[in-house]
């Protein structure tokens, strides 16, 4: 059989990256440029900025993606591109450019799902990993329960009704003065505190998700009671949103006899979140699965591997694709 070689490449938020994956498992090179110390000033991502950013870095990555993977341009089989959801202006980048090589070097184009590439960063890390299974995608701009079915046939089970994971982190840690980006940062003043201060927790009937409580808690708590021990509080944060998004994911599994649960997305790195998801292994048998962290937060090897599975399927675009930047999951 044919080795099939996909140049991926990602500009949704702030990251310019492109990679060269083998048989949408396998990564010779996956380069990142970050733009997190131009952003940080700032308290959060400019998207003007950024796409100004990812137009100057984008040849520079791929040049040197090519070179790390050894490879040549022609030697790709498709280019697959992130095109959905994201910044608009800094998908248009990514896929302005993905245009133009394909028309160049008459290269298939594949256009790729952003969620769809955080589920695909699990089979790079875990090569024996194959639907079905459940996934949590908990990233900056979403919380998805999602059941995938196939490598092209996806269920949502659940999501959330206001802020994202992600977002309740990072606007927890402008509140609290720690700064941007507020995942890692909440991680890491966690671990000297006790989570000892209860928070509210919200439950539906469904497996949606609500973190907007548990966050203007965290704030009123802050401004209300200014001696307040933060890292208290970050780990009681940090436990609560946990309490929620393992419960749906058990009540998601028992409801479905499904015993794999993926964790995928950039808040999928924290290192409290992984522990109690491991914990699962034991108290009730579940196999659990996350990616390496470089594979947690924007990158181009996960692009690449999930456009891989539409490229075998036989999904390709035309020179007509534009970006959408509130893009879903397509069910089926």
């Amino acid at each position: 059989m044919k080795d099939i070689y996909i140049l991926g490449i990602e500009s949704s938020c702030d990251e310019t990256s492109v990679a060269v994956v083998k048989n949408g498992r396998e990564v010779l090179s996956n380069v990142i440029s970050s733009q997190i110390p131009i952003h940080e000033k700032f308290g959060g991502v400019v998207p003007e900025i950024a796409s100004r950013n990812h137009v100057e870095a984008i040849s520079n990555v791929t040049k040197k993606a090519l070179e790390e993977a050894n490879m040549k341009l022609e030697q790709m089989d498709a280019i697959s591109c992130t095109y959905g959801p994201g910044l608009v202006g800094a998908l248009l980048v990514g896929v302005s450019y993905a245009k133009a090589l394909s028309y160049a070097s008459n290269i298939p184009l594949v256009a790729t799902n952003h969620i769809e590439g955080h589920i695909a960063a699990n089979y790079i890390t875990h090569k024996d990993l194959k639907p079905p299974f459940l996934c949590l995608i908990i990233s900056g701009g979403h919380t998805h329960l999602v059941h995938i079915k196939d490598y092209k046939e996806f269920e949502i089970l659940g999501k959330t009704r206001d802020d994202a994971i992600g977002e309740a982190f990072d606007k927890v840690a402008r509140v609290i003065d720690l700064g941007y980006p507020g995942g890692p940062k909440i991680d890491k003043l966690a671990k000297e505190g006790t989570p000892n201060i209860k928070l509210p927790q919200t439950y539906f009937e469904n497996l949606d998700f609500s973190f907007s409580g548990i966050k203007t808690a965290v704030i009123n708590l802050h401004h209300k009671t200014p001696d307040i021990n933060k890292a208290d509080l970050a780990a009681s944060f940090e436990k609560a949103v946990t309490d929620v998004i393992i419960n749906n994911a058990l009540k998601a599994a028992e409801s479905l006899k499904i015993n794999t649960i993926a964790l995928a997305g950039g808040v999928s790195a924290n290192s409290y979140i992984r522990s109690r998801f491991l914990e699962l292994e034991q108290t009730h048998k579940m196999k659990i699965y996350y990616p390496e962290p470089i594979l947690c937060t924007d990158n181009a090897a996960m692009i690449a591997s999930a456009g891989y599975y539409n490229f075998i399927n036989g999904i390709t675009s035309n020179l007509e694709l534009n970006a959408i930047p509130n893009l879903k999951i397509s069910e089926k």
